[in-house]
């Protein structure tokens, strides 16, 4: 689920003539609700834009903005927004990658990126959710990752943190957040999915006890 844009004031050119890759940059961004401009490739150099999408063999030798090319449509969207604002970062926030998780009957899922919020989601199983969240700990480069998982089920945040250390193959910061001081703050979302969302999001600004969890194939 993909509910936020981080990109919302960015202005994107889609700039290719072949209809696949137009498509596919396009239904990315639809997904992240982000708005775009559609290009001729000639008109890459002189566009004012903060990012353009092309493909290799359209791409000019010298460009005024970024670009990335067709090879980012196999990463996953929250992956894709990640890497964007990475590539835009004015270099005033810290490369740092963290993940809220409020662990229950549906998990919320909160992920700030450059101190920005690149998805808010929903899950309905341990499993789908270590799956998503291995995908974004393997997509994004930050210098830190780390997970903070509230307490209040501690049979799904084993789960979780179990599934995780098989899925991803590298260390990362694991913080269990006591789940009771998020309370007041989301007794206003009768929704119980936006209550479980915005929980995972104050679950983030928390403090907990953090240990670091290395792969198994270094723990044996």
């Amino acid at each position: 689920m993909y509910s936020i844009s981080a990109l919302e004031h960015c202005r994107i050119g889609v700039a290719t003539t072949y209809g696949k890759p137009y498509f596919q940059f396009v239904k990315t961004l639809k997904i992240l609700n982000v708005k775009y401009d559609s290009l001729l490739p000639g008109e890459i150099e002189s566009y004012s834009g903060n990012l353009i999408l092309t493909t290799a063999e359209e791409s000019p030798k010298f460009a005024n903005q970024p670009i990335l090319y067709e090879e980012i449509l196999k990463e996953d969207p929250t992956v894709i927004q990640g890497i964007i604002i990475e590539m835009l970062d004015s270099g005033l926030n810290d490369n740092e990658l963290l993940i809220g998780i409020d662990p229950g009957q549906r998990i919320g899922l909160s992920v700030l990126y450059f101190g920005k919020e690149i998805e808010r989601g929903l899950y309905n199983s341990p499993e789908d959710l270590a799956n998503h969240v291995a995908k974004i700990l393997g997509g994004l480069r930050a210098e830190r990752k780390i997970i903070k998982i509230g307490n209040g089920n501690m049979q799904v945040t084993k789960q979780i943190t179990t599934l995780l250390n098989l899925r991803f193959c590298s260390h990362f910061e694991l913080e269990l957040v006591d789940e009771r001081k998020t309370t007041k703050k989301i007794k206003n979302y009768n929704k119980r999915g936006e209550r479980d969302m915005m929980s995972a999001k104050f679950i983030t600004q928390r403090e907990g006890y953090r240990r670091f969890v290395l792969p198994l194939s270094r723990t044996g």
